[in-house]
């Protein structure tokens, strides 16, 4: 369902961009610098074309945006829970970040790993009350 929703959006948008490229620009200025269109479609076939273009424009707009407005609203929830993600990520019980601390794959790695934990655990040491 998302395919189709997602190759209806993508071929609206082409023919949208192709639909408006091919209107012909409003200003007073388009006529003098192409040398006036008018004259050789005449005023009036030159007009229903614009008529025809803009209805073309508009429906095509709003299959587009309707199209869109479907896609969001059935599209799932990808909402990450940050609570759950910082808890399983950033535990302060030292024993279980130990345990997640992943294998160094090479002798430096290793050691820095090695150095890191020594550290944590004097830190955890240190923090404890002396009694």
């Amino acid at each position: 369902m998302n395919t189709v929703l997602g190759i209806i959006l993508l071929v609206c948008a082409v023919f949208l961009i192709v639909v408006v490229l091919l209107q012909d620009n409003k200003s007073g200025l388009s006529s003098t610098v192409g040398g006036g269109a008018d004259t050789f479609y005449g005023k009036n076939k030159s007009a229903a074309k614009d008529q025809m273009l803009s209805k073309i424009t508009m429906w095509v707009a709003i299959v587009f945006v309707a199209v869109v407005l479907v896609v969001y609203i059935i599209q799932p929830d990808t909402a990450i829970d940050t609570d759950k993600w910082f808890k399983e990520n950033f535990d302060s019980n030292p024993e279980t970040t130990a345990a997640q601390t992943p294998a160094a794959p090479n002798a430096v790695d290793a050691a820095i790993t090695e150095a890191v934990t020594e550290a944590e655990t004097a830190a955890d040491a240190a923090a404890e009350p002396q009694g």
